[in-house]
Formats: structure tokens, sequence, C-alpha cells
């Protein structure tokens, strides 16, 4: 419930946040604004983990010389496979023995829950920035195990990999379930391309598709192009830019360094206090 009062006082923010959506919208709660829950897309184990299985197998029998995360997420659910396999312990400690580069902050937090440290961190949270994190680093005759996200298989930094004489050796280890309830994001559409919407505070790349994949399919695109005009965007960090920017929209905030929902929050708020958002 929004409080009295606050720098968002007024303010209808709709937050797609999937596993941190009552976090998330608490703290702009917090603040005062109303928010709109709607969440978009669920995060599962992948329903045969065999994958997972065998490229954790690969780590603790051959060794990585490298690992390269893309999400905290991936980790989380990479030690939820050896935790089953009772390997927890070894997988850990071949973790330990390599060296691990990260996306982005996620990541180095997932890491940190098992006692790990990243090795080197993307100058930009993004696949380009790990791309360019790589290619100043050795890599021949390096087996480089790669925690993947869904729905991107991003060949582009396998090959990035494959150019540096490594040998990556990628798992996806889980999944998105776009089960969620489609009425409510119809709705969200609607509102949005209605002007009820003050601002809607994108978190995931994936909550974008979402969106836009339900407006296709609901006959709603007309008014989702509308709603993406007229709602003020933020986005949590430049690869949900990216989403937003490949959907049509135009971000209006994002935080400057730190890609976290407290420093988005605290941008939405910087923009609104300083007179830029109207």
């Amino acid at each position: 419930m929004a409080e009295q009062g606050g720098d968002l006082a007024g303010k209808r923010i709709l937050v797609p946040e999937s596993r941190d959506l009552d976090l998330f919208a608490g703290m702009m709660e917090q603040h005062g604004a109303e928010t709109i829950r709607c969440p978009m897309v669920k995060i599962l184990d992948l329903d045969d983990p065999a994958p997972a299985r065998e490229w954790l197998e690969r780590l603790l029998s051959e060794g990585f010389d490298d690992i390269v995360l893309l999400t905290g997420e991936g980790l989380r659910r990479l030690m939820t496979v050896a935790r089953a396999m009772e390997r927890e312990a070894d997988v850990v400690a071949a973790i330990g023995r390599a060296r691990v580069f990260v996306r982005g902050p996620k990541p180095v937090k997932a890491l940190r829950e098992i006692g790990c440290s990243p090795f080197k961190s993307a100058p930009a949270p993004t696949s380009d920035g790990v791309i360019a994190m790589l290619s100043e680093q050795e890599l021949d005759g390096h087996r480089v195990g790669i925690q993947l996200y869904p729905d991107n298989p991003n060949e582009p930094l396998l090959d990035a990999v494959r150019a540096r004489g490594g040998t990556p050796v990628a798992v996806t280890p889980y999944r998105y379930a776009n089960d969620s309830e489609t009425g409510a994001v119809q709705t969200a559409i609607r509102d949005m391309a209605a002007g009820r919407i003050d601002f809607v505070a994108f978190t995931a790349s994936p909550q974008v598709r979402r969106l836009h994949e339900v407006a296709e399919a609901c006959g709603l695109a007309d008014a989702f192009r509308q709603g993406f005009i007229r709602t003020r965007i933020a986005a949590v960090g430049p690869v949900v830019a990216e989403a937003v920017e490949a959907a049509g929209g135009t971000v209006a905030v994002s935080p400057e360094s730190t890609f976290h929902m407290k420093p988005l929050v605290n941008a939405i708020r910087r923009l609104l206090t300083d007179g830029a958002g109207g």
C-alpha cells in the first residue's frame, strides 16, 4: 500500500517483476507510489536436469580453466542440481579453482553466496561487454564453461571464445514459463495505452518480450505501440534497455552504473523530483 507523501506520491507504476515482485513494488510504495503488480515470467528448473548435470560432471571430472556466468539465477540453479547430485562441496571447490568471469552484479552476488568471488567483471553488463572482457584474456587451449540463459544461445559469445583458442562448454540451467495470467498482462497493455500508467519499470528483458508477445497474440499490437510511446519507461540496465528499444520503446531513465532494483527506484525518483519527467 502506498504511503502518504513521498516523491512518488500519486504516481501509478507498473511493476512487471517476477522473482522479487513484492520486494521491488514495496521499495516504490515506501516513497508514495501506487504499484500495479503484473508478474510476467516465471523462472523454473529444467524439466530434465540432464544437461545441467552433464555440465557439472564435466566441471568435476575435467575441470574448467575459466567459467563465464551471465546470470545469478543460472549459478543458483546449477547449485540446486549439484545438491541433488550430493556434490555441492565438490562443485564449489571446482568453481573456486577456475577463473570466473561475470556479466554483472547478480552473478557476483550468487558467487558470494557459495563463498566464491569473480576473477573479472565485464565493463558493461551485456554480452558485448563479456566478449570485450574475454578478448583481453589468454584462452588458448582453455576449457571454458559458459552459463547461458533461456531463449538466447549466444553464438557470438561462443564464437568469441573459439576465436581466442578456447573450447566453450555451454549450459542453460533453467527455463522460462510464460504462464502468468494473460488477462492481467492485457489489462496492463490497455492501461498503458490509455495513459493510466505513469511509469513501467522493467527489471529483465523477458518481461519486455512477454508484454510484446501477449499484445501480438491478443490483437493488442496497436495498444502496445501507443502504450510504449506515451508511458515513461524505466530499465534496470543496458540489456533491458536494448530489449525496450527493440520493442519500439524509449527508455526515460536507467541507473547510471549500479544495475539493481534500489538504484532503479532512486533513478525514477530523481527524474520526477528534478522535474524532467513533467
